[in-house]
């Protein structure tokens, strides 16, 4: 039922965020689907590794609807916002006066992702997720360097990298 409800309520939300960013950004096709292919790359890495960790006993997913002890809905979030809105905005902000902006997202959303996972598995216990070893806090911060900047490679390699940015006037 937990699942059902995350479906209804939370990835509408995202897919309505997501295209509200598309809006705005306006990338080129190109980019645009490097940035997906990014994203997707950050899914499936997530969901290989939970599903390691869920056979290791590293940590597992406390929730109704697991599909082979997976939340698959939840790697939405991974796959839209972490790739792809992140991946598009360092594409944006890359060569331009807010540089700065593109390096702390490069360097903040792996930190962030690691910071919330241990504030809701070990500290708080406020979320879904929870950590079965000494060994998930570390695996989970290497998780989250590994498969944000291997999306991120993957979008550097397939994204243009001769197109100029035109920012609206």
């Amino acid at each position: 039922m937990e699942m059902q409800l995350y479906i209804l309520h939370v990835i509408p939300f995202v897919i309505l965020v997501y295209l509200v960013f598309l809006l705005f950004i306006r990338p080129p096709r190109a980019v645009l689907l490097a940035s997906l292919l990014g994203g997707l790359t950050i899914g499936i890495i997530n969901a290989l590794a939970d599903l390691l960790a869920y056979y290791a006993h590293w940590w597992h997913y406390s929730i109704d609807g697991l599909t082979f002890h997976l939340p698959l809905p939840f790697y939405l979030t991974p796959i839209l916002v972490y790739g792809g809105i992140v991946y598009l905005l360092i594409w944006r902000l890359w060569r331009g006066r807010r540089h700065w902006l593109a390096l702390l997202l490069l360097v903040g959303i792996p930190l962030f992702g690691f910071v919330r996972d241990l504030f809701g598995s070990a500290i708080s216990h406020s979320t879904y997720l929870t950590w079965d070893s000494f060994l998930a806090g570390p695996l989970d911060f290497l998780l989250w360097l590994l498969m944000f900047y291997a999306g991120f490679l993957v979008f550097r390699r397939l994204a243009p990298t001769d197109l100029v940015v035109q920012h609206p006037k």
